[in-house]
């Protein structure tokens, strides 16, 4: 597929502290590669996830809020819009044996699952600023995972989107400007660190914890836990 095509022969990149898209990087399982694979020519590459947060209210108690009760999290869904080539459509650069590679035609033809990492590489100048220990690699840096390229340790913020379903997919063919544009909504089971070995579920550190010493949280919390109030 795109490993040996000009076209994604890769350019440079600005160096700037704030992230910009050409260091983005998306890889899935493209059709008869056998590991993830960059996407190439992918146009747009956007996540999204939200949750409800019910208010808990009481009668007698005026027009106020007690407390806010986040309610479960919607799945996180990603939006990709990619340039249709010839010999790789967008169902193959998500592993599905599409075009040349097969018969997979609709959504229907799924039978499963997929995985996409995302790698939003550091530009040399923060690479170079962040933290301010050695560069010895992941173990040091517990937030941050070190990349290869050429020899050069360059560190990135790596996501794994882990057991997602395509649900949306649509294409356009235009009259003008003849460039076909694909588009795919994609519903995400979970979404981890795949680099770190620590706790996630009840006793993860997310920060904000009011009990743990450095960190804020609300003012709210910060009695001593179990104490009894008197009154």
């Amino acid at each position: 597929m795109q490993t040996t095509s000009y076209v994604y022969r890769e350019g440079t990149t600005p160096n700037t502290r704030a992230v910009v898209s050409s260091k983005n990087k998306v890889y899935a399982p493209a059709a008869g590669q056998g590991q993830l694979t960059q996407i190439g020519v992918m146009t747009s590459f956007s996540i999204s996830e939200s949750r409800a947060v019910d208010p808990i209210r009481g009668v007698g108690y005026g027009d106020q809020v007690a407390e806010l009760v986040p309610s479960a999290t919607d799945p996180f869904t990603i939006s990709v819009e990619r340039t249709m080539l010839y010999l790789a459509n967008v169902y193959q650069a998500f592993g599905y044996h599409s075009g040349i590679d097969g018969m997979v035609r609709s959504l229907k033809h799924h039978r499963w699952p997929f995985d996409i990492k995302q790698e939003i590489v550091f530009s040399e100048l923060v690479n170079a600023e962040f933290p301010t220990v050695s560069h010895t690699g992941p173990a040091t840096l517990p937030f941050a995972s070190a990349v290869s390229h050429q020899g050069s340790g360059i560190y990135a913020v790596i996501t794994l989107f882990e057991t997602c379903w395509l649900n949306d997919y649509s294409a356009d063919f235009p009259a003008e400007g003849t460039a076909v544009a694909e588009s795919v909504s994609i519903m995400v089971t979970d979404v981890l660190d795949p680099n770190i070995d620590g706790d996630y579920g009840e006793f993860i550190d997310s920060g904000n914890n009011p009990f743990e010493a450095g960190q804020g949280g609300s003012q709210r919390f910060l009695e001593v836990p179990g104490a009894v109030s008197v009154g």
